[in-house]
């Protein structure tokens, strides 16, 4: 038995198409998770909080260490300075803390605009919170922000702008004055932002990712959120984080205290560790490895017929098929892992207002090794033949 209100969003098209990559014995470039570890000494600090005795409960807004370690952060890289203890939020990961900041933040009725195509959890939190989306669509190749379309979703309603940069699923850094007439809009509407910046370290050929929040204006009206999963390939610890404004963590945190309480304290106290003691050539190199593995899968996916929009950030591809295939997305998605033995992701699913921008398209996840990204070459260019 399912709730009325979740009942139209179903099992998650991650989840079906996993299943169909463990039943076909695919490659699974599907769900975002890395095949490989992060580094070591994150593993070893988890090691060494869980037999040194930091086995319970956290504070509910996350340990000292690394709300101290967030903040720190957060200055370092993007000279956004906040208060660690009344400006920074632990979540059991970003999920979580997208969940509880729209559950503590708006009201029944409030409208919130959201960009599509868009992670699939956005929607099915503002349908829990009883929010209305609307939706502005980024188009195919270029994502480009249709700023007429925009002004025409705001009403009495609207309170919130959705954010999310670099963007999942196109690869969109939004920037430049893109982003500057984004923080006018908002400041002119007196909107606040919901900023998802989980891949605020994943940039590539100078498309530099810029918070939001340190635009002029933003800071009092934007609550960031990220996470260890993705700068540190740590998916399954789930350690998430917002920063921002009292008045708006204390809308967060009302709800994150009755969602989970707080959050894993060992793996707490090891991010805590990475985010103090591992130097900024991590992230270089990261954005390195990554650049050269969506260079090469780009290559692959060319060589096969697609036509790949240019990924700015993320570790997705987002391409059309529309050359090779003439059916949809879905029945492409299923062609590719049955024939090709390679799991992708159809994406009309994270469209609600045109979906037919969708159809056409499929998602590529390249955060794998060398030698998975390999095999999958092999297997799409056989496809092709």
């Amino acid at each position: 038995m399912i709730a009325k209100r979740l009942q139209s969003f179903g099992t998650t098209i991650f989840s079906e198409m996993t299943r169909l990559a463990l039943l076909h014995e695919a490659i699974n470039l599907a769900q975002g998770f890395p095949d490989f570890e992060g580094p070591k000494e994150l593993r070893e600090a988890a090691v060494d909080a869980l037999r040194g005795g930091d086995n319970q409960y956290a504070r509910s807004m996350g340990h000292p260490d690394l709300v101290h370690a967030i903040a720190q952060h957060q200055s370092h890289h993007f000279q956004l300075d906040w208060n660690p203890m009344e400006e920074v939020v632990v979540f059991s990961g970003a999920t979580e803390a997208i969940a509880s900041s729209i559950l503590g933040l708006l009201n029944p009725d409030d409208e919130v605009i959201v960009f599509e195509p868009y992670y699939d959890s956005y929607c099915a939190c503002l349908k829990m919170a009883g929010v209305k989306a609307r939706f502005a669509t980024l188009k195919f190749p270029d994502f480009a922000v249709d700023f007429d379309a925009l002004e025409a979703l705001v009403n009495k309603k609207t309170r919130m702008l959705l954010l999310n940069s670099p963007h999942n699923p196109t690869g969109k850094v939004f920037g430049g004055e893109e982003l500057e007439k984004l923080a006018e809009f908002c400041v002119r509407h007196d909107l606040f932002v919901l900023a998802d910046e989980v891949y605020e370290h994943l940039w590539f050929s100078g498309h530099k990712h810029r918070p939001i929040a340190s635009l002029p204006n933003m800071k009092d009206r934007t609550l960031s959120i990220s996470s260890a999963g993705k700068t540190w390939s740590y998916t399954g610890w789930k350690i998430g984080w917002a920063t921002g404004p009292r008045h708006l963590i204390e809308g967060a945190q009302s709800a994150h205290q009755f969602l989970t309480f707080s959050t894993s304290t060992p793996l707490q106290l090891a991010v805590a560790r990475a985010l103090t003691e591992i130097d900024g050539s991590y992230f270089q190199n990261l954005r390195q490895d990554y650049d050269d593995k969506r260079r090469f899968l780009t290559e692959v996916l060319e060589d096969v017929g697609l036509v790949v929009a240019p990924c700015q950030g993320t570790y997705f591809l987002l391409a059309s098929f529309a050359d090779i295939y003439d059916g949809d997305d879905l029945s492409f998605a299923k062609k590719l892992v049955e024939e090709a033995k390679v799991a992708t992701i159809p994406p009309s699913v994270f469209y609600s207002s045109c979906p037919e921008e969708g159809r056409r398209l499929v998602r590529f996840a390249f955060c794998k090794e060398e030698k998975t990204l390999e095999e999958a070459a092999v297997r799409l260019r056989k496809f092709k033949s």
